[in-house]
Order: C-alpha cells, then sequence, then structure tokens
C-alpha cells in the first residue's frame, strides 16, 4: 500500500555524463584528451501524487534527458531515484523490477516515429498489457483496446486501423492509449504536444487533464512552451544547462518569477493583453556545455551578475515559497519584479 504523505517520485542529486570523445586513435595522434559532457547535474525534486511537474527549459537544457533516467532509458552516473519510497537502481529482481516499470510508462515527442509502421493499432496498444500478462484472454484483451481508444476521443474500429491512417494528434492520441494500458500511476511526457499545431495541442492537453482527473495519474512534464506549462502544470522547475535554478508552484512562479533566466523566458510569452509593460529578451547564447562557465551557469547572460556570479556557484535554496539558486535573490541586490501577465 502507497504510504501517506510521501512523494510519488523522488529524485536525489542526478547526474548524467556522456562520453562525446573523438575516436581513440584521433585523439592519440592530435593530443587531445576525453570530452565528458555533463547533460544532468545535480537536479533534485519530489513529485506528490495526482499532480503535475513541469520541466522547462531552452532546447539542451537536460530536461529530456532528465525523462530518460526516470523510465531506464539511460543509466544515471550518480544520484538515485526513488519510486514509491524505492530505490530503482537497486531493485536486482527481475520480476519486482517488471511490476514497478508497470507503474510508470512514458508518451514520446514525436507520435510519427513513436508507433510500429508495421502493426495495426490494435497491436500496438495490446503489446504492454501482453507485455505484463494483465489480460489473457484474447476477447477480453480486444474489449480492453476498444475501451482504451473510446476513452483518448477515437473509435473503437480504428484498432484495425495502420499509424499512417491517422492525423498528428491522433497518433499521440494512440501513444497516451498505449500508455494507459498498463494501468500506470505515472506517466513522463517528453513534449507531446510540440510537434502538433496549437490548436490540435489544445486538444491533446485537454484530454491528459481529462484524464488524469478519472484515473488519478501523476505527470512529469516535459516542455519548452511556458504557455503549455501554465496550463497543465501544479509545478514548475526551470532548467538551465543540466541544473535546476528555480522551482515553485504554478502561479507563483508566473506571477513572480526570481530567477532572472526565468523572468526573461516569462517576459518572452507574447502579451496579449497588450498591458505596454516592457519586456526582458532572453539575449545571448546557451554556453558551451563541454566547457561551462565557473559559478552561476547563466553568468554570461545574466544582466545582474557580479563578481561571485563568477565564482561560486549557487544552490538552489528555499525562497518565500520556491526554490531559487540564485545569489543576487538572496541577498538581496536582484528586483522582484511581478510578471506581466500577474500586472
Amino acid at each position: 500500500m502507497p504510504e501517506a504523505g510521501r512523494p510519488l517520485l523522488e529524485v536525489r542529486g542526478l547526474s548524467r555524463d556522456f562520453d562525446v570523445s573523438r575516436p581513440w586513435l584521433n585523439r592519440v595522434i592530435e593530443g587531445a584528451s576525453r570530452q565528458i559532457l555533463r547533460a544532468v547535474d545535480g537536479v533534485s525534486f519530489t513529485i506528490n501524487r495526482g499532480e503535475t511537474l513541469s520541466l522547462v527549459g531552452e532546447s539542451g537544457c537536460g530536461k529530456s534527458t532528465v525523462a530518460r533516467l526516470i523510465c531506464g532509458l539511460y543509466t544515471p552516473t550518480s544520484g538515485s531515484i526513488l519510486f514509491d519510497g524505492k530505490d530503482l537502481a537497486k531493485i536486482s529482481d527481475r520480476t519486482e523490477m517488471l511490476a514497478m516499470r508497470r507503474r510508470f510508462q512514458m508518451i514520446f515527442q514525436d507520435p510519427y516515429a513513436s508507433l510500429n509502421p508495421r502493426w495495426r493499432v490494435e497491436k500496438i496498444i495490446a503489446e504492454p498489457i501482453r507485455s505484463h500478462r494483465l489480460i489473457d484472454d484474447e476477447r477480453a484483451l480486444h474489449k480492453r483496446v476498444g475501451e482504451l481508444l473510446g476513452d483518448v476521443g477515437l473509435s473503437p474500429l480504428d484498432g484495425e486501423k495502420y499509424p499512417h491512417e491517422f492525423s498528428g494528434g491522433q497518433r499521440q492520441r494512440i501513444s497516451i492509449a498505449r500508455a494507459l494500458s498498463s494501468n500506470p500511476e505515472f506517466l513522463v511526457c517528453d513534449e507531446p504536444t510540440s510537434a502538433l499545431d496549437v490548436s490540435v495541442q489544445a486538444q491533446i492537453l485537454n484530454l491528459m487533464k481529462d484524464l488524469q482527473r478519472e484515473h488519478g495519474l501523476t505527470y512529469l512534464f516535459i516542455s519548452h512552451n511556458l504557455a503549455v506549462v501554465a496550463h497543465i502544470s501544479n509545478r514548475v522547475g526551470v532548467m538551465y544547462l543540466g541544473r535546476i535554478v528555480e522551482i515553485a508552484d504554478t502561479k507563483t512562479l508566473f506571477g513572480r518569477p526570481l530567477h532572472p533566466y526565468t523572468q526573461m523566458l516569462a517576459s518572452a510569452i507574447p502579451d496579449i493583453t497588450m498591458s505596454g509593460k516592457s519586456r526582458t529578451p532572453v539575449a545571448g547564447e546557451v554556453p558551451n556545455p563541454l566547457d561551462p562557465p565557473r559559478g552561476c551557469s547563466f553568468n554570461p547572460r545574466c544582466p545582474h551578475a557580479r563578481d561571485k556570479c563568477r565564482e561560486v556557484r549557487p544552490e538552489l535554496l528555499p525562497f518565500e515559497g520556491a526554490q531559487v539558486a540564485c545569489h543576487g535573490i538572496h541577498e538581496g541586490w536582484i528586483p522582484i519584479v511581478p510578471a506581466r501577465a500577474a500586472a
């Protein structure tokens, strides 16, 4: 039985390195050393049952790597991932690991690449059910697939079709049905709407919110779109160059962004109210992750950076109902300005 009050997912000090060195012979000839890319650098957060935590940031910030680490597609270099209190890295029994893996699934970014084009939709959705041996009777399995297709707004008759016969939004609905087929508690959603038209994005997001209410699901939602995140999240974590620089509940983060990077991202959201409030564009480029800057990784782009920012890396510490990694906020030299949306 789940323990009351305990987070469903707890990530502690999670890091992942990738060896991106040139081949050994090239390094010998050129006298070059190995190159290690730290894609995720000491990330920690929790997700409670029934809530949605979103991770946002520019491309290459490490948010999708976090998603793949949680789902077991990558192995952490260091840190731990606890699901319902159990460290996934310490589960050695295959049967126990399969039982644990059944409880969470992943929805991928590209609905065109994540579905087997040679399988009919019914086989695609039924595969997790067969893999986890949840239903043995073929008639009952066929009925269950039809129910899942109905849950995501498709017809049970669509099970006889192939993925190429559907639009992008319909394919993503099929991906969601497949993710739900093993009766999971937790879904990792890696930019599930980024490849879709805006009108279709809204349909998929509303569908996911409805399914969350009906099935009591918990989401980790990965996105670079702050408007999408504001619509679906309970809490938001902002990532920059492999680290979380700010995390807070959605209303707090969008109403009062603290970190200069978060302020810049919030300022970039289109102002449909035409309030006339000044905007601060996201200036500069993300530093080379193979040679990250000393101190705060955002300091080359930060208009408030001081010498301390260039020397000492800030820790993610509590601040007035949020957590932020910024010397200027904790020491009071960066002004806290309400976001335009909250004005």
